[in-house]
């Protein structure tokens, strides 16, 4: 089980969550009927995730957290717009989330329609216009530091966003600055089920 204590401390127990699955070890906590109706009587998730709308990365199940720990946002690419902001505005101010967690992911198909998007001068028609023309700035960013490995750009791309959100949210930038609310990086990898931590504001 997930307790909110430190932000350190539910990243810690977020990657212990993942080790399991990748171990294939999971416990697949708080999962029951009790957990069920208790649940009935509203939320507290201990962690906020916004990560890739990818059927590939599951993120309760990557993590082995239970029905109510974790408040998840996805959107293709990790993208973030008005609602997305909205929402994690909503796990802090309302919920009380300690942990803020930007997740990508190996061989995402929308940072490389955004890679391609900037090699070759050529934006896609359609409304995947809409996450290439978001994801754009962080390949562009991420090349310019020498960093053109479409893995590379992954994590760039969480690092990115993650900073943006601090900029964007009021209550996030607060809380990261006080230490009562952290914010982590990170990038799933698909060949071992692992997640690796990009960069962390956790006030260790």
């Amino acid at each position: 089980m997930i307790e909110a204590t430190t932000p350190a401390a539910v990243w810690d127990q977020l990657l212990a969550g993942n080790a399991r699955f990748a171990d294939d070890s999971v416990e697949r906590p708080n999962s029951d009927r009790n957990r069920r109706e208790e649940l009935r009587g509203g939320q507290a998730p201990v962690a906020a995730i916004l990560s890739c709308s990818d059927s590939r990365v599951p993120v309760e199940m990557l993590f082995d957290a239970g029905l109510g720990d974790i408040f998840v946002i996805r959107t293709a690419g990790g993208c973030v717009d008005a609602a997305v902001s909205g929402s994690l505005d909503f796990a802090v101010e309302t919920l009380g989330v300690k942990l803020v967690i930007v997740l990508s992911h190996e061989a995402c198909g929308a940072i490389g329609a955004a890679i391609k998007a900037v090699d070759e001068a050529e934006v896609p028609l359609g409304l995947q216009r809409v996450f290439v023309e978001k994801i754009a700035p962080s390949v562009i960013e991420a090349k310019a530091h020498g960093r053109a490995e479409r893995s590379e750009v992954e994590k760039a791309h969480a690092g990115i966003t993650a900073e943006h959100l601090v900029d964007r949210i009021p209550a996030l930038q607060a809380g990261v600055k006080e230490g009562t609310l952290g914010i982590v990086a990170a990038r799933y990898r698909l060949e071992d089920g692992r997640v690796e931590t990009v960069s962390e504001h956790l006030g260790r």
